[in-house]
């Protein structure tokens, strides 16, 4: 039996040499299909890798608490009237969160104007759509991607006394003082001067159009500039292991202190970096769909084409067919040998679209900061599903030669 299969193995390799440009034009459509498959899988890896570094790298004992149910800037516009009608975080639901949770380990605010975009400047270099925003000096104590590249935070003594103090991302900092020291420079945000105490450093997971435009000035130098501004925003970090109680404790005063009824949704957001984590992949699993339907599209075809070619190669060889069951061949032997023959010619389709794939991964790999990466079940995937394309349009030309009768194929001209 394996000497059978071996045979009609290498039966099958010679049919590929034999019409190399026939068999590529037959199994394109494999490649494509099995390419977006592999390919798909690795970007969606190594975006998904990047998130959630970059989500818990804000901490994975922390909670972020917002008057929106999605925090995002860009969608204040377009939220439902319910959230948009919510009535502000303010500075003392921060204390009081801190005072009555006994999880809670520590608390920040930090409040930002979102109305117009911000912009930083030093000599002719500016930079703009900044993240300008006003922070205690606790802040890099629960955000756990404040850590600093160079310089200090800004202490309490400073907030409080309203200095003109600064501390700036990575990205602003090497888009600003290129070729310069920034601690110790004056810059200009929103055509207030600021003295450079600091640089944080970019974290981990930032993608690469996902730059570091942190601007943070003492929370109230902020107010001093911005004496309206009300967007005000909370982050918790819990006690170890306590982040659930944590949540659980802040929920219970931020409701008593908004006055929501006890039948009623809460009118702010808690989420912690698992939540948020959670909330991305089923987005990541509904595009993820959405490839394999489009991939199935390109195996279909290229199903489709190798059928087609397969029962031009019984007409053909009809012959053939004939000679070796008249020495002996039996219907089964003709069969596998024209299956072999199908799942070859994909398998070889899915071998060109792996290799193509993992030279795309390299390039972006190159040209990117994404981790994308190729795994190892993509891999075996995408083998699987040639090979099954093959096994399955396959199997009614197999089946048409194995019919045939020796004596007519003998007499086909």
């Amino acid at each position: 039996m394996a000497q059978d299969y071996r045979e009609n193995l290498i039966l099958a390799l010679d049919t590929l040499r034999a019409h190399k440009l026939r068999s590529f034009l037959t199994v394109l459509g494999v490649v494509m299909g099995v390419a977006v498959l592999m390919l798909v899988a690795a970007l969606l890896t190594g975006f998904d890798q990047n998130v959630t570094e970059s989500v818990t790298g804000y901490g994975v004992d922390t909670a972020f608490i917002s008057r929106f149910d999605y925090f995002s800037p860009r969608l204040n516009d377009r939220r439902p009237k319910e959230e948009r009608l919510r009535k502000p975080l303010t500075l003392d639901d921060g204390q009081a969160i801190l005072e009555s949770c006994p999880a809670v380990k520590n608390a920040t605010v930090w409040i930002a104007q979102w109305e117009g975009a911000h912009q930083v400047r030093y000599q002719q270099n500016e930079v703009t759509g900044i993240d300008f925003r006003g922070a205690f000096s606790s802040f890099p104590l629960v955000y756990a991607n404040a850590a600093m590249r160079k310089g200090r935070f800004f202490t309490e003594a400073e907030n409080l006394h309203r200095e003109n103090v600064v501390v700036i991302g990575e990205n602003v900092a090497d888009a600003l003082f290129p070729n310069l020291e920034p601690v110790g420079k004056e810059i200009r945000v929103d055509g207030s001067t600021f003295q450079v105490i600091g640089v944080i450093e970019k974290a981990k997971g930032f993608g690469p159009n996902d730059e570091d435009r942190r601007v943070i000035i003492p929370y109230y130098s902020f107010r001093k500039i911005y004496p309206a501004a009300y967007e005000q925003n909370i982050r918790i970090q819990a006690r170890p292991g306590e982040l659930e109680q944590a949540v659980d404790q802040a929920r219970e005063v931020l409701r008593r202190r908004r006055n929501v009824a006890y039948k009623d949704r809460d009118n702010f957001s808690i989420q912690t970096s698992q939540q948020a984590v959670e909330e991305f992949h089923a987005i990541i699993g509904m595009v993820a769909l959405a490839m394999v339907v489009l991939s199935s599209i390109g195996l279909l075809i290229g199903g489709v084409g190798v059928m087609n070619i397969m029962l031009v190669s019984v007409t053909e060889r009809t012959r053939e067919i004939g000679i070796r069951k008249a020495i002996g061949a039996r219907s089964r032997d003709v069969t596998w040998q024209f299956l072999f023959e199908a799942m070859t010619l994909t398998c070889a389709g899915g071998v060109i679209g792996i290799a193509l794939t993992f030279g795309i991964v390299l390039l972006v790999r190159r040209v990117t900061e994404m981790q994308a990466a190729v795994p190892l079940w993509a891999v075996l995937a995408g083998l699987a599903v040639s090979v099954s394309v093959g096994l399955i349009f396959g199997v009614w030309p197999a089946v048409k030669a194995a019919r045939l009768d020796p004596v007519e194929a003998l007499r086909y001209e």
